[in-house]
């Protein structure tokens, strides 16, 4: 058998195989006696049919499948003879069979990239230490209160925090536009979740009262067509609310779990829980410092299958939040539309290339999984359900569902191993501000 690799461009492999004569006539007489043995041909008696009338019926059939088990058969050979690892699914194409002739032909498919791990010990990381402070505390309890708040009609003009109804008619340049007219729209006024001219501009303002507005759109608005303009609005205040934040008595105490210890227990508890929410912030910030230099001290080319299989994942995901399921009536090509792939490439090009250095990085370190940290993720998982003992069977039982927990405590054991070597620089910051900076950028 003869094996040729041609080189493409970038990670693209084109195999020509031949394989003799022989091999393929000898396939191709075995399959066609297996066709003699079943086919019921017209005047003869099952399995009695001369082979020059079986070949004459059955030949085309019996050569196909010839063919496709030759092909089948020599693939991993011929790999193992130019020693060539094959990244995703191959494309096959016979380039020429028949009687007495060689079979030939070309398979193309992706190589995994070489990768040469440079000197990690070089990363360097910066490590933010962060203070849970009172004022953080306070904040928390403050936020809760407000979660169980209540709204209490007043008949006063509209001061900031307040919860006002409104109508609205915007116009530009004297004529209205899309968007621009509201009915019973709900303003938390001083909450920056509307057009911050239009929230002033309630301020002052009383139940049943209309006024004039001037309304400027910032100069990055979503719509082109009212970014950075000056537009006039019509605005009448239809209702004023007053938000009224519990009493932290006994009955909120126990809404958050306090049963004992007032006050200070609630207080040490939302200390606790802020700061176990500052280490998973700081972990997952070095995360993706470790993870985006190792990127940047890394530049490889990914096997377009791979990234090509990211792509269907991420979009798969993307429609199961958007409640687009296998049951919905929308086809794939109307999904695939919906969501076009060039808007997953860069991160799924990420997410390969970032796999592909984690598993060099665990095949040169000889990382190995720890078990204990996989039965600690799940506890972790188990422990925000009502019913923790049916999650941990379901993981337990679905080999899918705990290999994704696996490959979530190796992925930290790289890390973990990254930054044991990395140059470690410290950073003070506030919690504000690292959880506001975790929120911009995911670590992954």
């Amino acid at each position: 058998m003869e094996v040729q690799v041609e080189s493409v461009g970038g990670l693209s492999r084109r195999l020509h195989v031949t394989v003799p004569a022989e091999r393929l006539e000898q396939e191709f007489g075995q399959r066609l006696k297996t066709f003699a043995a079943r086919a019921r041909i017209p005047g003869f008696r099952p399995g009695k049919a001369p082979m020059k009338v079986v070949e004459k019926q059955f030949g085309a059939d019996a050569r196909m499948d010839a063919v496709s088990e030759i092909v089948r058969q020599t693939w991993p050979e011929a790999l193992a003879q130019v020693q060539i690892n094959p990244a995703g699914t191959p494309n096959f194409e016979v380039t020429s069979e028949g009687p007495g002739l060689p079979l030939a032909y070309v398979v193309t498919f992706d190589v995994y990239p070489e990768i040469v791990l440079g000197d990690l010990k070089a990363l360097q990381v910066v490590r933010p230490v962060v203070e849970v402070t009172d004022a953080d505390v306070e904040r928390l309890i403050e936020n809760l209160r407000k979660a169980r708040r209540t709204l209490v009609p007043v008949e006063r003009a509209v001061q900031a925090g307040d919860v006002a109804t409104i109508d609205f008619d915007g116009k530009l340049d004297g004529e209205a536009f899309q968007g621009g007219h509201g009915q019973d729209v709900v303003i938390e006024v001083g909450e920056g979740k509307f057009l911050a001219d239009l929230e002033n501009a309630v301020i002052g303002h009383t139940a049943g009262e209309t006024f004039e507005a001037t309304v400027n759109f910032p100069a990055d608005y979503r719509n082109e067509t009212l970014a950075g303009k000056t537009t006039q609005f019509t605005v009448t205040v239809k209702g004023v609310q007053e938000p009224k934040l519990p009493d932290i008595d006994t009955e909120f105490l126990l809404l958050h779990g306090v049963e004992d210890g007032g006050v200070e227990a609630l207080n040490a508890k939302c200390r606790l829980a802020l700061e176990t929410e500052r280490n998973k912030a700081i972990l997952a910030r070095q995360k993706r410092e470790v993870m985006d230099q190792l990127l940047a001290l890394h530049p490889i080319d990914v096997p377009a299958g791979h990234v090509a299989d990211e792509v269907e994942r991420m979009r798969g995901e993307t429609a199961t939040r958007m409640g687009v399921t296998s049951s919905s009536s929308i086809k794939p090509e109307q999904l695939r539309a919906m969501l076009p792939a060039e808007m997953f490439e860069p991160s799924a090009k990420r997410r390969v290339a970032l796999g592909l250095l984690i598993g060099e990085v665990i095949k040169n370190r000889e990382i190995q999984l720890d078990a204990v940290r996989v039965d600690r993720l799940l506890e972790e998982m188990a422990a925000d359900y009502e019913q923790p003992d049916e999650l941990r069977r379901m993981y337990r039982a679905r080999p899918d569902l705990l290999q994704g927990l696996q490959a979530v405590a190796i992925e930290e054991q790289v890390v973990e191993s990254l930054l044991a070597d990395a140059q470690i620089s410290d950073l003070a910051m506030s919690l504000e501000d690292l959880l506001k900076s975790q929120n911009q950028t995911p670590a992954r």
